[in-house]
């Protein structure tokens, strides 16, 4: 990539950063071209859709997500590190508010950031079920699908930690294999 064009990318995540913070998700991608100094052209170029602009400044935030998840899981059982996982990607879904409609598609764009919570979803679920704790037809995108949800009714609350860890608890106590 050109030293220009490095730049640019650079400036619009930065931007993006700071108008997904301040305004949400949905906020007009005009404003974050505006804001780093480009053209629209310009960012449509680098990022043709608002998912690929989110998946990329969420890259980190997932790679740190999954990280997180891999490192706790050899302190616990099967279902409580699915358990923890989903509540922390619901956590990590509310930084941005409006984020949470964008989730399922935002995880399928392939950033290694996407690839690393998804892979780290998919493999906590399949070890749970081997355990014989999950039941075997929950997917990985239903997981997504009530992160979602969770996210959605959560992401106006001023402190949502407690409402996200008791709407996890009743879906996961939904999923347990009986």
């Amino acid at each position: 990539m050109r030293a220009d064009a490095q730049l640019n990318k650079e400036r619009i995540l930065a931007a993006a950063e700071e108008v997904f913070l301040e305004r949400g998700a949905g906020v007009s991608l005009d404003e974050v071209a505006k804001r780093a100094g480009v053209g629209i052209g310009t960012l449509y170029r680098r990022f043709p859709t608002r998912e690929e602009l989110l998946a990329a400044t969420y890259s980190a935030r997932f790679l740190m997500l999954a990280e997180t998840s891999r490192a706790r899981e050899a302190d616990l059982d099967a279902l409580s590190a699915l358990r923890a996982y989903l509540e922390e990607l619901v956590q990590y879904t509310n930084i941005y508010r409006g984020f949470a409609a964008s989730l399922g598609t935002v995880l399928q764009i392939g950033t290694p950031g996407c690839l690393a919570t998804s892979n780290t979803g998919a493999r906590l679920l399949q070890n749970a079920q081997q355990a014989g704790t999950v039941a075997p037809d929950v997917s990985f995108n239903d997981l997504v699908c009530i992160a979602t949800a969770i996210s959605l009714s959560t992401e106006q609350d001023s402190s949502p930690q407690a409402h996200i860890a008791h709407l996890v608890s009743i879906f996961m106590n939904g999923i347990v294999k009986r």
